[in-house]
């Protein structure tokens, strides 16, 4: 996963943000915004898009069927529709396997 793993501490992320933490363009996030029902970050009243922890976790589910899992969109979107339980409890897994797994190295790294 080419996602940064840095803890999530603010209330609100802008679509720059969410853009550097996923690796991607923002128009990226833009179109899939428009694709997927599921992803729907709130707006300001100027129009900006503010993503909130759990808009973060939907594109994370979008992010890894796409990019990571080689699906379509319409293949995402079917997956999503049948197996969203699933796909959220297996993504925070994999989330939190990848803190430990850098926790870990710090540490082999630190006795080194």
């Amino acid at each position: 996963m080419s996602m940064r793993t840095d803890e999530i501490t603010k209330l609100y992320y802008s679509i720059g943000e969410i853009a550097t933490m996923f690796s991607v363009s923002k128009s990226l996030i833009r179109f899939w915004e428009t694709e997927f029902d599921l992803l729907k970050p709130h707006k300001n009243s100027k129009g900006d898009r503010r993503f909130t922890q759990q808009n973060i976790d939907q594109f994370r589910t979008i992010y890894h069927l796409v990019k990571e899992r080689g699906f379509t969109l319409d293949g995402a979107k079917r997956e999503i529709k049948t197996n969203k339980d699933y796909l959220t409890k297996k993504l925070t897994t994999i989330n939190t396997l990848t803190k430990v797994r850098a926790a870990l190295a710090k540490m082999i790294q630190e006795e080194e």
